[in-house]
């Protein structure tokens, strides 16, 4: 993934929650849904945003709230608490011997976002990190699992003038074929009338001839009977 398709990601996120709450709020809603990107690809050395917004029918009430974000290396890892929300401080980072001071909160509670910043991406980073939320009276607890993949190298950009020069080859070869078959279907409708024409002027001709036949076998006269 891109730099500019990790900058674009956590903005798609936040469409998709307003959408779905726009949807929610005209249908009625039950549940709890929390939104997450399923895998990240970051840049050993730089610094990653990991969203998670979730969507509720309630209002977030600091009293009853409960979230934490944990990582674990694989699935049957146990898993590390990274960051925790409290009723007075809010969301804060848990210090830990793998992060050290490198997590740190980049959401918004009042939108209901609760993505948080690793800074100086290390390959041993790479892993599953979770967003756990509890939002009572959601009586469903809320959990996005993302795979975070740390990489020495983004792929290269792709070339947009190798894409644009194969559509428009493909566009000139579908141009071209259409133009052949309105010429073909052209040629054909043509023989075909010509056709008619000379199936037309043989049956003229004919038909002539045979009133010219027929005329002239009024006028013969009958031979006299030898006396």
């Amino acid at each position: 993934m891109s730099s500019t398709e990790q900058k674009r990601s956590p903005g798609v996120q936040l469409v998709s929650a307003a959408l779905l709450l726009l949807l929610l709020s005209l249908s009625g809603c039950s549940s709890m849904d929390v939104l997450v990107p399923s895998n990240i690809n970051a840049l050993n050395g730089t610094t990653i945003k990991i969203p998670c917004t979730f969507t509720s029918c309630y209002k977030m009430d600091p009293v009853k709230f409960a979230m934490n974000w944990t990582y674990q290396e694989s699935v049957n890892d146990t898993e590390e608490m990274i960051m925790t929300f409290y009723r007075k401080k809010g969301m804060l980072p848990l210090r830990s011997d793998r992060f050290g001071e490198r997590v740190t909160f980049a959401g918004n509670l009042d939108k209901n976002d609760l993505s948080i910043t690793l800074s100086d991406v290390q390959l041993e980073d790479e892993g599953i990190y979770n967003c756990f939320v509890r939002n009572p009276p959601d009586r469903i607890q809320g959990h996005g699992v993302i795979q975070l993949n740390v990489v020495t190298e983004l792929p290269p950009p792709r070339d947009s003038t190798i894409a644009v020069a194969i559509g428009a080859s493909v566009g000139g070869a579908l141009a071209l074929l259409i133009l052949s078959m309105v010429v073909v279907k052209c040629l054909r409708r043509h023989r075909k009338q010509e056709l008619i024409s000379e199936e037309k002027m043989e049956e003229e001709g004919k038909l002539e001839a045979e009133g010219v036949a027929e005329e002239g076998t009024k006028h013969v006269h009958p031979l006299p009977e030898d006396l």
